[in-house]
């Protein structure tokens, strides 16, 4: 019984459930504007099929923050340096969201006008998916980047303490005849909410997503949950885990250090809702191709290169290659044709949180999975 609960989905429609989000916001006294942008992250997270990041976060994250007053309603940027190429910004504890946004769309606009643009954001909260905001800048046919720091969760290679955050990475790059490439990765072997999901379900992780309190790989969810920690990409010594653990601590260097947010221990958890602010920082890259060479001559070699990779000998059993971002862009048309699955618990506690604060979550399904 437990298993087909966690399995039944509902589904709906992308369009009624932006509306929903952004009038969830909006209770909580942020602009309508702000709101939408916030929306329009978390459901796109929905659709990409990564659900960890979508409106099942939607009352964990951000509303017990906001209504505990952790979290600013007014997103506003406060410039603490700029040159012609880059821009430090302060994000005033507001919406990580809307404050990513932006600086995107800064480093955008210098990329356009000077080939290059870099920002930095600190003082801000947990923004949703990483890859949201690098595919901001294929909009323009510009490459984009984006590193963030989190709350800590994975020891460094021969630790055993939490010590740096899941740190996602995402590059996107604009293609034409085919759907752009996009990486969007945490920097951990493993999301913890793969781990507490496995832990809901009854089910055991496998040997090698994390650790105990002692330090000894473990395949209970709950060791890692309590006092253990995730292991960095790759995992072991053995199975060059400190690639991933090297990949964590650069993201921490760029989007913490650079920018001067909350480092390591520091930064704060997005489901307290007490203590200091959480004061995670993010790294942002924008890059003009034209700067480089004619965009059509890009294009068109890039294209020629993702061909070889797709069109290569597979092994026994698979019948294609993918390249990062193409599954979850098929992923977003089938979600947009036939309706967004939301997880059925995760549809009750939309429903009862939304009766409690007066935003209730009335939306009619499409269809039940």
């Amino acid at each position: 019984m437990r298993d087909y609960y966690m399995e039944k989905a509902l589904c709906f429609r992308e369009e009624d459930l932006k509306q929903y989000v952004a009038r969830f916001f909006e209770h909580f006294l942020v602009p309508s504007a702000d709101a939408a942008i916030a929306a329009d992250v978390i459901i796109q997270a929905d659709l990409r099929g990564i659900a960890s990041h979508g409106i099942s976060k939607l009352y964990q994250y951000y509303g017990n923050r906001l209504e505990a007053g952790r979290i600013n309603p007014r997103s506003e940027l406060k410039i603490l340096k700029e040159t012609r190429n880059t821009v430090s910004f302060d994000g005033g504890n507001g919406i990580g969201h809307v404050l990513a946004s932006r600086a995107m769309e800064a480093c955008i606009q210098k990329a356009k006008e000077y080939s290059v643009g870099i920002g930095t954001v600190c003082n801000s909260n947990h923004f949703g998916i990483a890859g949201y905001y690098a595919m901001m800048a294929v909009e323009h046919n510009l490459i984009g980047g984006c590193f963030t720091n989190s709350e800590v969760l994975v020891a460094p290679t021969f630790g055993k303490a939490r010590v740096l955050g899941t740190n996602p990475i995402s590059l996107a790059v604009p293609a034409l005849n085919r759907p752009s490439f996009v990486l969007d990765m945490a920097t951990s072997i493993k999301p913890l909410g793969q781990v507490l999901l496995h832990e809901v379900q009854g089910k055991a992780i496998p040997l090698g997503w994390g650790m105990d309190s002692r330090g000894d790989p473990t395949t209970v969810p709950g060791d890692v949950r309590n006092d253990g920690a995730l292991l960095p990409l790759g995992g072991s010594e053995q199975m060059s885990g400190y690639k991933g653990y090297g990949l964590a601590l650069l993201v921490e260097i760029l989007s913490g250090v650079l920018s001067g947010s909350g480092l390591g221990t520091a930064v704060g958890s997005p489901l307290s809702t007490g203590g200091p602010p959480a004061n995670v920082g993010h790294f942002f890259i924008a890059i003009d191709i034209e700067s480089f060479r004619p965009f059509s001559d890009f294009v068109k070699d890039l294209e020629a290169l993702l061909e070889q990779i797709v069109l290569s000998a597979k092994v026994a059993g698979e019948s294609r290659i993918y390249v990062h971002g193409e599954k979850e862009y098929e992923q977003t048309l089938e979600y947009r044709r036939a309706g967004i699955p939301i997880l059925a618990p995760v549809v009750e506690e939309l429903r009862t949180r939304g009766r409690t604060i007066n935003v209730p979550f009335d939306i009619e399904p499409v269809h039940v999975l």
